[in-house]
């Protein structure tokens, strides 16, 4: 949802996956010296707006590369995709992945969706109805990899929101570029879902989310009023008593679950005062994490710009940061062809 303009702090909170991936890096075109002018690697970037068409629409995302990239060496690529009306630029502030990936020595990039409040196209692709968004990330990942030395083994998609729900779109039609997934508030199971291969995928809701409610529905008066329906914000009543493994968002995760061919029988580790980790037992190369933040809002763990509107989107909570977790996550795992 809509966001304004502050940092976040670093609590990665714990994580049960692996200690790292393993496997050589798949070096992309970028990473070859005729790419690079004769050996010179590419300056870095700090959210340098890149413009690209797709489909005959002109798009364009937000580039952030490490200093310490000398071009020739292939580094992981996160792609951070912003919520309904949020925009790559305010998520970028949001999330504050920019920063976590010039530290840890990653790319990242924000695209930015279309429309008017801007939003991802979540619907599956067919002959009917093409979805240009998927077309957009295929052909930013080319333009990305062309330019910069990218590790195509350890391409990454998180989303927030809208972008969750984007996120896990991708992760059912493009695991063959992505290596994994974690939506934060809105991970669904889209049907059809054909990755072709179990994916490692990390979830986060909260408990009191006032929009994506945590057992299912929309709150429409509070989306309504984030997107300027007009009158007051909706008064803060107290939720329906919560399910923690009924209908809705942990159905979602149990499907992920499923479909990864985990034990369906979860862990569940109290991490902090508020908030849950459950994590299923998943063949090797699949992991699936859920991450249940209770009395929880809309909102990215551990950001400044998602506790800021707690009077909308609901409370928030810094006892664990969505990006640390997120980028510890995915640094397990690697796609392997």
């Amino acid at each position: 949802m809509v966001a304004g303009a502050c940092s976040s702090p670093r609590a990665a909170g714990p994580s049960t996956t692996r200690a790292g991936a393993t496997g050589a890096p798949v070096a992309s075109a970028g990473c070859s010296a005729s790419s690079l002018g004769g050996g010179s690697a590419p300056a870095p970037a700090t959210g340098l707006r890149q413009d690209i068409t797709v489909d005959g629409v002109a798009r364009w995302y937000l580039l952030t590369t490490p200093p310490t990239h000398n071009g020739t060496g292939p580094v992981p690529l996160v792609v951070d995709l912003h919520g309904l009306a949020e925009g790559a630029t305010l998520h970028a502030q949001t999330s504050q992945f920019g920063p976590e990936a010039q530290t840890d020595g990653f790319i990242v990039v924000f695209p930015e969706g279309t429309g008017a409040p801007v939003s991802w196209d979540i619907a599956p692709a067919t002959r009917a109805h093409p979805n240009h968004d998927i077309d957009f990330m295929n052909a930013m990942l080319n333009a990305v990899e062309a330019q910069q030395c990218v590790d195509t083994s350890r391409v990454y998609a998180d989303g927030f929101s809208d972008g969750a729900l984007f996120t896990s779109l991708l992760a059912c039609t493009m695991a063959n570029r992505f290596a994994a997934f974690a939506p934060v508030a809105g991970i669904v199971m889209p049907k059809p879902c054909t990755p072709g291969r179990e994916v490692p995928i990390l979830a986060f809701h909260g408990t009191a989310d006032p929009i994506l409610y945590f057992n299912g529905g929309i709150g429409t008066a509070v989306l309504n009023h984030d997107l300027g329906g007009g009158g007051p914000a909706p008064t803060t009543t107290a939720p329906p008593p919560i399910d923690l493994k009924g209908k809705g968002y942990p159905a979602n995760v149990r499907a992920w679950a499923a479909k990864d061919r985990c034990n369906l029988r979860p862990t569940d580790t109290k991490v902090s005062a508020h908030v849950i980790l459950r994590t299923y037992r998943c063949p090797p190369g699949a992991a699936v994490e859920f991450y249940i933040v209770l009395g929880g809002g809309h909102a990215w763990p551990g950001s400044k710009v998602s506790a800021e509107l707690k009077s909308i989107t609901g409370p928030s909570t810094f006892e664990i940061n969505a990006t640390a977790i997120i980028w510890k996550f995915f640094r397990q795992h690697r796609r392997v062809t």
